[in-house]
């Protein structure tokens, strides 16, 4: 039996009238009853029917992703997250993986009735984008930009604050000599994350034993340390620039002999699934994938309904996920 509108209103516990701004996004829903209607929704496996919608509205009922990578477990999170809750909504998601914004697929996306709106997650070329959707009228959306004169209409983490909470948590273990591995000068988020680490230790008066910077990748976490060894020197703790590094660097010490936490503590950044599974488990800052795609799809509709006129922003706080990598002293 097919489930409608009205078992979804009558399962979440909220009116039909409810239901249906949920259903097209309107701003004006709670959000502690937006997300009943999403339950509700997704225990009773309901999809709405998106070719009526589309015929009724004149939408095609699809969203554009455009995303520079998929081999990235953070942004496999956040795709799978907003197919979910479009899904929900009646949207199809259309994803292309970008080459740069004269790509094929991106020039199909970006064309007019192609898609009702475009998510830009993690862009490197979000100004060149942004014009050309300005021009064509598509409403958008960015997660994770670069430029924080971008931020109009974009969902970000508060990288800063997972820096400043990373470098805290160590120091109140009592470890004053903190190392911190970067990623790339160009994302933001790594420019952000060490000038939180910075002034966490500034305040305790503190210089980081070293700031190395390097890709967002195992290897750079394994050289570094491997290096740190060979000169009989290492910090008493790292705070790595996500979970790769991290893993990276608990390697090298692992093949020395060094106990992680024991004598060398260990952060990350992102909470990648292999977090919970290495051994010692990793301490790391959560990025919420779910919260950024729903904040996104919100944003995004409001925005294809008419109903967000201005410009919006949304920072999302990253958690602390405290693990065997660190201890307790």
């Amino acid at each position: 039996m097919k489930v409608s509108i009205f078992d979804v209103a009558k399962r979440s516990g909220m009116s039909v009238v409810t239901v249906s701004r949920v259903l097209n996004g309107a701003p004006s829903v709670r959000e502690k009853n937006r997300q009943k209607v999403l339950d509700a929704m997704k225990e009773l496996d309901y999809r709405p029917n998106a070719a009526a919608r589309s015929l009724a509205s004149g939408k095609t009922g699809i969203i554009g992703l455009i995303v520079t990578t998929l081999q990235d477990s953070f942004f496999d999170a956040v795709v799978k997250e907003l197919n979910e809750v479009l899904a929900l909504h009646g949207y199809f998601l259309a994803i292309s993986i970008s080459t740069g914004i004269g790509s094929d697929d991106n020039h199909y996306l970006i064309q007019e009735d192609r898609v009702d709106g475009l998510i830009l997650l993690s862009p490197m070329e979000e100004d060149n984008y942004i014009v050309e959707l300005k021009r064509r009228g598509i409403p958008y959306v960015l997660i994770d930009n670069q430029k924080p004169e971008n931020d109009t209409f974009s969902v970000t983490i508060d990288n800063f604050k997972g820096g400043y909470t990373a470098a805290s948590h160590l120091l109140e273990q009592g470890h004053t000599s903190i190392a911190h591995l970067c990623g790339q000068e160009m994302f933001r988020s790594t420019r952000e994350r060490r000038s939180g680490f910075l002034q966490a230790l500034q305040e305790k008066e503190l210089i980081p034993f070293e700031i190395v910077h390097g890709e967002f990748d195992i290897g750079m976490g394994y050289s570094t340390c491997k290096r740190w060894l060979k000169q009989g020197t290492l910090p008493t703790a790292v705070f790595a620039g996500d979970d790769n590094i991290a893993l990276g660097v608990i390697n090298a010490l692992m093949e020395e002999g060094i106990h992680v936490p024991e004598q060398v503590a260990v952060v990350g950044y992102d909470d990648y699934y292999i977090a919970s599974q290495l051994h010692p488990h990793l301490t790391t800052l959560r990025q919420p994938a779910d919260k950024i795609a729903l904040a996104a799809t919100n944003m995004l509709l409001s925005r294809i309904s008419g109903k967000m006129k201005r410009g919006s922003s949304t920072r999302i706080d990253p958690e602390l996920i405290v693990r065997e990598s660190t201890s307790t002293k």
